[in-house]
This record gives structure tokens, C-alpha cells and sequence, in this order.
């Protein structure tokens, strides 16, 4: 971990006047309980800041007391002239979807602190640690670098991003480090009980019904060996589901001991498809598969958003498997 970048984006806070906190679009727990973090951060130094995402985010986690309140009002951006601008759990600019805001701004510092290992480096401090187990592993070891108190709030909200990016300490991405840091964490009166059935296990019949719809669709590829399902916009319409309740669908698609990857595709609104990738296999990287399709993540889960059907999009998958092979 970079404590001299860790250094030099504290110094930043500590001169900053108007700060701008930003999560990815559609934030999930690592996001929100990132941003939450800093929030508290800020309020502890007596700093002007805002909490922004670019898309409505979850009832669900709203719903949290430690998960702070983020505006989702693009006028936000019109009322301050934001001088530094800490973009949190993001990939690249487009993914954050405040791109256009920047621009606006007068000479903004932008901070880019994140665990992805496609992360772009847009910002002007890139803390960027692919291994982290979640960007709330990289927020904690900031606070330690600087030898900023971990109060009871910050301790709940890094501890959100720990549980729901290893999917309650049981993914790819659990490492060593983050169990450390969780113990710590709940040492300082983080509720682990609390988050895990919150974020995990607090599932509507309504939901498991829709997963059931999911399940009955599970399919093997056998050319490609990859296991793939799908979720259609009259699945949402007919179970009268919101499309938050298809949380945890893929990550629940490691149980399956078949295929090189699973794969879950989703039709979105605006009539795209959405697919998020997970593998166990140490062989195969969905990353780079996620990549290949416009999108990005971890070798063990990823994701991207594309034009098409569902249908084309798995041709597409198909296709790109197969370059892939040749390449190794």
C-alpha cells in the first residue's frame, strides 16, 4: 500500500475548501460504505463536502444509519465550485458518469482510490491496489497511514465494503488482510451481524422467486464451458420485482462446479444488456473477458453493460472466449 499517495491525498483534503465525494453508478456496498468513510472523515475536519452518484441508489441501503445520505440532484454540481473531487470503487470516469461535471469545474484536484485492476489512473492521485480485497481495504489503510481515528461510524461503513465485496468473507477476494481488518473493525463497534443480513441474507419471497426464474433458465455452454442464465425485463414486470432484487445472483453462481466462468444477463431499462461474470477457476480470467466486452473488473468477477439481445450477447461472450484461447 502506497502511504506516500496515501500522504499526498490527505494533504489535499487538509487544503481543500469544496469537496466533491463520488461512488460508481448504481453504488453497491463497497461504493457506498467507502464514501460513507470520507463522509465521516470530513464532518470529523469540519470540511464543506457533498456525496454525489449519478444514478438513484438502492432503497435497501438507504435505509442503513451509517450509510450517509448522497445526493443524486445533478445541481449539486452548480452550486460550489468543487476544488477537489475524490472519486471512490471506480474504474474510469464514465463508469463515476460525472465526466461532463468535470469539465464544468475550475482546475478540480480529482483523487482515484480503487481496487479494480482495469482502473484507467484518470485521477491526478491514483491510489489504486488491485490486490485489496475492496477499495474499504485501501480506505482503512488510509486512515492508518495518516493516523486518523477509526470511530464507531467508519468502522461500520469499511466494514459494509469488506463484507459485501467478498460476499461475506467467502469469494475469490478474501485474503488474509481483510479478516485482520474486519477483527479490527468489530473490535470498534462495527455490527458484522448487523451488515451481513442486511446486505446478504435479507432476501423477499418476491426476490427468491425471481432467482428461481434465473435458476430454471442454467445452462452449460459445453463448447465454450461457460454456465450462463438470464433475467428479461418481463421477469421483473411479471414478479413484480425491482431489479435490485437480482442482487447476488451471480456471486451464487460460484456454488456451480461446472464451466470455466457463470455468467448472469440482465436486460436493463434503456434496453441494454447488463452482464456480470464470476469464476472460481485460477485459469481463467473474467476480467479480461469483461474488458473485451466494453466493460471491466477482477479476474474473479467483473462485469459490462452492451448493445444487443440476449441472445447476441452470447454470441458475443462465445466469440470472445475463443480469442481468448488462442491467445494463451
Amino acid at each position: 500500500m502506497n502511504q506516500y499517495i496515501s500522504k499526498q491525498i490527505y494533504s489535499a483534503i487538509q487544503n481543500a475548501n469544496r469537496i466533491m465525494i463520488v461512488p460508481h453508478q448504481d453504488p453497491d456496498g463497497d461504493a457506498l460504505g467507502s464514501v460513507s468513510a470520507f463522509a465521516y472523515l470530513l464532518k470529523q475536519m469540519n470540511k464543506q463536502f457533498v456525496a454525489f452518484c449519478a444514478t438513484p441508489v438502492k432503497d435497501k441501503a438507504t435505509m442503513l444509519p451509517h450509510i450517509i445520505k448522497i445526493e443524486t440532484d445533478e445541481t449539486v454540481w452548480e452550486n460550489y465550485d468543487f476544488d477537489l473531487v475524490i472519486v471512490l470503487d471506480t474504474g474510469d470516469i464514465k463508469r463515476s458518469g460525472i465526466g461532463e461535471h468535470l469539465k464544468k469545474l475550475n482546475e478540480a484536484t480529482v483523487v482515484n482510490i480503487d481496487h479494480h485492476p482495469t482502473n484507467t489512473n484518470f485521477g491526478k492521485y491514483n491510489l489504486i491496489v488491485p490486490q485489496a480485497s475492496s477499495t474499504a481495504e485501501i480506505v482503512y489503510y488510509f486512515f492508518k497511514h495518516n493516523n486518523l481515528t477509526i470511530d464507531k461510524n467508519i468502522a461500520v461503513s469499511l466494514l459494509t465494503g469488506l463484507i459485501t465485496d467478498t460476499d461475506n468473507f467467502s469469494n475469490g477476494a478474501t485474503n488474509q488482510e481483510c479478516l485482520k481488518i474486519a477483527s479490527e473493525l468489530i473490535h470498534r463497534g462495527a455490527n458484522f451481524n448487523m451488515i451481513k443480513t442486511w446486505f446478504l441474507k435479507n432476501k423477499s419471497v418476491t426476490a427468491l422467486k425471481l432467482w428461481g426464474v434465473a435458476l430454471s433458465r442454467l445452462a452449460k455452454h459445453d463448447k465454450h464451458d461457460i454456465v450462463h442464465t438470464h433475467i428479461t425485463r418481463a421477469d421483473l414486470i411479471e414478479s413484480g420485482a425491482d431489479e435490485e432484487e437480482t442482487d447476488g445472483i451471480a456471486n451464487f453462481l460460484n456454488n456451480v462446479g461446472e464451466g470455466q466462468a457463470a455468467i448472469l444477463l440482465k436486460e436493463t431499462a434503456d434496453g441494454k444488456i447488463k452482464g456480470s461474470l464470476r469464476t472460481t477457476k485460477e485459469n481463467f480470467d473474467v476480467g479480461a473477458l469483461a474488458k473485451a466486452l466494453g466493460g471491466g473488473g477482477h479476474k474473479k468477477a467483473s462485469g459490462f453493460t452492451i448493445e444487443g439481445t440476449i441472445e447476441t450477447v452470447l454470441e458475443r461472450i462465445g466469440e470472445e472466449v475463443e480469442k481468448m484461447a488462442r491467445t494463451v
